[in-house]
């Protein structure tokens, strides 16, 4: 699973590439469509697209001369998945630092407290 999470998040890393996903999330398109506002070379772009194919978060279909990208959500969903468990780990760890800063500050303020 980490070398997959690596994948995508190394796929992920490049602005293109994350322009694209953006892109079909609101549904496939062509090569050409997807190319279109990107300032650089065809086969520049082309590389993008292998980078996001190869770490399975796209795939390609080829009818006649059109070549179509459609986004893989299952994937997505698995990238999605790990960031939440990430999440929830380090949002446990901040909510039992807060309540650590606050007994600490409720025993400071008892005049009574020896410490």
């Amino acid at each position: 699973m980490a070398n997959q999470v690596d994948a995508y998040f190394s796929a992920l890393g490049d602005p293109t590439r994350r322009a694209v996903i953006e892109r079909l999330a609101r549904a496939s398109a062509s090569v050409s469509e997807l190319h279109a506002p990107h300032d650089m070379a065809l086969p520049t772009f082309l590389k993008h697209l292998k980078v996001l194919e190869k770490a399975g978060l796209v795939r390609t279909e080829k009818s006649g001369r059109v070549r179509t990208v459609h986004i893989e959500a299952a994937t997505l969903a698995r990238a999605e998945d790990w960031l939440s468990r990430q999440r929830a780990l380090w949002e446990a760890r901040t909510d039992r630092l807060t309540e650590l800063a606050e007994r600490l500050e409720r025993e400071g303020d008892n005049p009574n407290d020896s410490h």
